[in-house]
Order: structure tokens, then C-alpha cells, then sequence
């Protein structure tokens, strides 16, 4: 009896899947390190980047920059590579995104203390904290418990944002998500839960016992004074239910408190800028000295396919990138930390929509670009990666120059002309396509002959069916450039890019390692200490 490929592949994935008797949810002992505790987390981590830092006399940088690609695999770098030479004319497979140029480069494993393929919270908190931590755990470390707050108390780590703020840095927070999500939420937040976004989004027994929800926490955030400039999406979560949203006034906030947030936030900071259309960031000068926050959306910004038809009019990824360079670098008197998230590329592969997640990743590296023309390299120390990987499969023996959207076409093994690839049906499949997903139909596989799949909302052809396509497990690319870079190289595990920037910045570095040889407190109070310490009156 014939069987097709694809039914073939989709049993043998799912008994892949079944867990060995009397296995269950078992690590071996002999992978598991009994020193994996938060603090073996840090010092390995500081150890490590020091030793590298000696070996190599790593010169220090003044300005540390951070791009988080969301989502953005090895195979996604590639697609959008090969998208973006066949834009600019070319075949596309000889082209190089922005950041591919850079010098260094390394391979960080992504998985979380809990989760061997991970989600953004831990993974975010890994590169913002310096300790690998439990998937949805926001910059608080593995002894939490995830959605229970009273666990809490006495994990929370402090974030290079926060360190930097503390040290009297100028700092900023640019994404294309919402501002409270969880790869943004790590850097000023402290939370077991991701979801908590807003205080609807919490338990009662969360709020009673003393927790705060991620959009609060923002506008609390002062570590002598607050984030200089803050740019994404998410404002519904920050004004209350009864409040209309400026742009679609069918939409409500979502805050059942009451509290609405963003007056707080001009009243906390009179002579701050509030912004939430094209207009409005068009209006922000590049010498301003306040306070900037800047909310597009609702929810999460606009695609870079579908921003021309915002209603409000938003700013692109690089558009924010360069406003935020331009108003850090204008007070910067110590320097600045500004970390940039590319957060829609994730949303894109979620939805198995390999158009939109390409096209947006060609609008980060358009931002990574506008940010390297910017800076000195000989202060400035950039770093690019991705925080996991996603289920984007590229694959099919497409001849060269093919477009890398279409339909795989090859001349075979003995050559000649090209061919439309076709499955043992006799049916044609696309060059990419993804492991699990929506994109999944039952039943024999579909005649992509009549199909486009060139239209942005195509949706790529998935194995295994699911409503969300899943993060992947594999390694994602760490590239470097500037003052310290060369630091990142090898096999690496992803908290050592928090300490490979933290090392490369004299000012930060100096701070966390006196909060860290205080007695008595978690590192997170230490800090707030000496900052309440030194607001204090004589």
C-alpha cells in the first residue's frame, strides 16, 4: 500500500513525540548540573565573558546597542536574505542583510531552565538579566513559580536597562509589539507571569498580595528617573475601559482599576513628550531634553507590509530606532543603552505567514543599518540576535534565483530545463514551508498549481496542524560589532550576552559588580538601595 511523504513524516513525528514509558518528563541525571541555581547561572556567565575579555584586551564601549530579531531563525535570516537581493534585483542568494556583515559571530542555545524550546520571557530575561530563567518568567529568576506572586519575592534580577539607568546612562526601549510584552516587559518589569500586562490580565490574589501588573511598572519605573525614551505599541493596556482609544474609537483601554496610566505618566513627568500617531512622532525634535513615550497601537504595531494603511500613521521600525539614537545621543554625557525589538516577526511565523515575518525582518535589519550609520564604533558596541528560533522550514532543491516565496522549481539530477518540483502525488510544494502550524489541511494534500503564493496573506504549507506555529529549539546567531564584540564568538549560552555587554560598559559594570559585594539582599533591592540611598536628603 502506498503512503504518502507526508502522512509518513506526520506518524513518525508524533510517536517521536510519545514519551518513553516511565520517562515521563524526566532529565537524565547525568545532563542535569546540580549547580544550576541563579547565582551558578551569573557567575558562570561573568566568569566566562571575563576570561574572554582578558584573553582578547576587549576595549571598553561608551553606548551599548541590543536588536532582538523575535523569532528570527538561521532559516529566516536566510529566506529574508535571499527576499531581499530578489527585491533589489539580483538572484538573492549572494546578498547580505545588514548585520550579516558584522565581524563577530557566535551561536547562543536558547532554552529556558524549565523548557527545551523556549518563549520570549525566559529568553529575554536571560539576555537582560544575565540568568537563564523559566519560560513567561519576566526578569525574575527560576525559584519563582510562574503565576504566583508571593513566590516572587527575593527572585527578581536587575535588568542592563535598569543597571544603566542607575548609573546614570540615558536609556531607551524601542518595539514593534506591544511595550508591555514579554521581550520589552524584561527590561523594566518584574513579574512571574508574562500575561500580566495589565492589571485585568491578573488574578485577584495577584493584585491582593501585593504584585503589579507590566504597564504599571513602566510608568513607576524610576532608577533616577525614568527609561529617556520608550517607542512601540500597547497603549490599551495603560487607560482604563472606559476610555476610548484616540485612533479606532470603537476600541476601549483595558484597565479595570480605573487608573489611567498615561495621564499619570505626564503628570509624573510634566515635561515629557506623549505621542500616538505619525504625526505626533514626527513632531518630537531630536534635541528634546524630557521624557519621550510613544504608544502606536492598541496592541501590537502594524506589519511593515500593512503600516502605509495604519488609520493614525505609524513610524517604522527604523524610523524609531533613529529618533531614539538621535535623542539619547543628545544627552548622553555617560553614555547610552538603547535595545531595539523586531517583535512581529514572531507574530508572522505564529500565524505560518512567511511573507510578512520575511518582510518584517527586512525592516529590522533596515533599523540595524540606519543604527550602524550613527555611531562610533570605537565607543559603541552593537549586538544583534534573535531570542529563539521558529518553525520555518526551507528546503526543496529550488535552482538558483528562484523566487523565494514561490513554488520550489529545480532541473534535476541529470540537469536541464527548470521544472516545477513536485511531491509523490504529483503535486508542487513551496521552497518554504513550516513544521507545525496553521497552514496544516487534513485530508490529501492541496494543488498549489492555481495557488499564489506570492500573496502576502498566503499561508505556508504546515505538517503537523496547530492554531499558532510553535518556537523552535535550535540555536539562533548572535552577531557583533564595536567596542567588546569580539567577545562573542563559539557556542555560547544566551545569558552571556547580558554579561558581554554589562563587561564592555566601565560605568554599569562597576555598579553591578558593588550591588553584587553588598551583604544582606537580593541584588534587585541592593539596587534600589542605593538608588533611594542617593535621591535621599543629607
Amino acid at each position: 500500500m502506498k503512503i504518502s511523504l507526508l502522512g509518513t513524516l506526520a506518524a513518525v513525528t508524533l510517536a517521536l513525540a510519545q514519551p518513553a514509558s516511565g520517562h515521563e518528563n524526566q532529565t537524565p541525571e547525568h545532563q542535569k548540573s546540580e549547580n544550576e541555581t541563579p547565582e551558578w547561572w551569573y557567575a558562570s556567565g561573568e566568569r566566562e565573558v571575563a576570561r574572554r575579555r582578558e584573553k582578547l584586551d576587549a576595549p571598553q564601549a561608551r553606548n551599548l546597542i541590543l536588536f532582538i530579531g523575535d523569532g528570527m531563525s538561521v532559516a529566516t535570516v536566510s529566506a529574508a536574505r535571499i527576499l531581499a537581493g530578489q527585491q533589489a534585483g539580483g538572484s538573492g542568494e549572494e546578498y547580505r542583510l545588514s548585520f550579516e556583515n558584522f565581524r563577530h559571530t557566535a551561536l547562543a542555545r536558547t532554552y529556558n531552565t524549565d523548557q527545551q524550546t523556549p518563549d520570549s520571557a525566559g529568553t529575554m530575561t536571560a539576555m537582560a538579566t544575565g540568568v537563564k530563567s523559566f519560560g513567561g518568567a519576566i526578569a525574575v529568576d527560576q525559584r519563582a513559580v510562574r503565576g504566583d506572586c508571593e513566590s516572587m519575592a527575593g527572585t527578581e534580577r536587575p535588568s542592563l536597562i535598569e543597571l544603566a539607568a542607575a548609573a546614570g546612562l540615558t536609556t531607551g526601549v524601542v518595539t514593534t509589539t506591544r511595550i508591555t510584552h514579554a521581550t520589552p516587559a524584561a527590561l523594566f518589569a518584574k513579574s512571574p507571569e508574562r500575561g500580566w500586562e495589565s492589571d485585568t490580565a491578573m488574578p485577584p490574589s495577584a493584585r491582593e498580595a501585593g504584585c503589579r501588573d507590566i504597564a504599571r511598572q513602566l510608568v513607576e519605573f524610576d532608577l533616577d528617573g525614568p527609561i529617556d525614551v520608550v517607542l512601540g505599541g500597547g497603549r490599551a493596556a495603560f487607560v482604563p475601559t472606559d476610555v476610548e482609544d484616540p485612533e479606532y474609537p470603537a476600541r476601549n483601554g483595558q484597565r479595570s482599576d480605573g487608573v489611567n496610566l498615561i495621564e499619570r505618566w505626564q503628570q509624573r513627568y510634566p515635561d515629557g513628550y506623549w505621542a500616538w500617531n505619525r504625526q505626533g512622532f514626527d513632531a518630537i525634535e531630536p534635541g528634546f531634553e524630557g521624557p519621550v513615550l510613544g504608544l502606536f497601537e492598541p496592541s501590537h504595531m502594524q506589519y511593515e507590509h500593512d503600516r502605509a494603511l495604519d488609520p493614525g500613521g505609524e513610524p517604522s521600525i527604523a524610523e524609531m530606532s533613529i529618533k531614539a539614537l538621535e535623542l539619547l545621543q543628545a544627552r548622553a554625557e555617560s553614555g547610552y543603552v538603547l535595545v531595539v525589538e523586531g517583535g512581529r516577526i514572531d507574530h508572522a511565523h505564529h500565524a505560518g505567514n512567511a511573507y510578512r515575518a520575511l518582510t518584517d525582518t527586512i525592516a529590522f535589519a533596515d533599523a540595524v543599518a540606519a543604527a550602524r550609520a550613527r555611531v562610533d564604533l570605537d565607543e559603541t558596541l552593537i549586538v544583534v540576535t534573535a531570542d529563539h528560533g521558529h518553525a520555518l522550514h526551507f528546503s526543496g532543491y529550488s535552482q538558483r534565483g528562484r523566487p523565494i516565496l514561490g513554488l520550489a522549481h529545480g532541473t534535476g539530477l541529470a540537469g536541464g530545463e527548470p521544472r516545477v518540483a513536485r511531491d509523490q502525488d504529483g503535486k508542487p510544494y513551496t521552497t518554504l514551508s513550516y513544521i507545525n502550524g496553521p497552514g496544516f489541511r487534513p485530508g490529501p494534500r492541496p494543488d498549489y498549481e492555481d495557488i499564489d503564493p506570492h500573496d502576502p496573506d498566503f499561508r505556508q504549507e504546515a505538517l503537523v496542524g496547530l492554531a499558532s506555529s510553535t518556537h523552535s529549539g535550535e540555536d539562533v546567531v548572535v552577531y557583533a560589532i564595536g567596542a567588546g564584540a569580539e567577545v562573542l564568538y563559539g557556542s555560547i549560552e544566551q545569558h552571556l550576552i547580558f554579561h558581554a555587554l554589562l563587561q564592555a560598559q566601565a560605568r554599569i559594570s562597576a555598579l553591578a559588580d558593588a550591588i553584587r559585594n553588598d551583604a544582606g539582599l537580593p541584588d534587585w533591592q541592593r539596587l534600589l538601595a542605593r538608588v533611594r540611598a542617593q535621591d535621599s536628603p543629607d
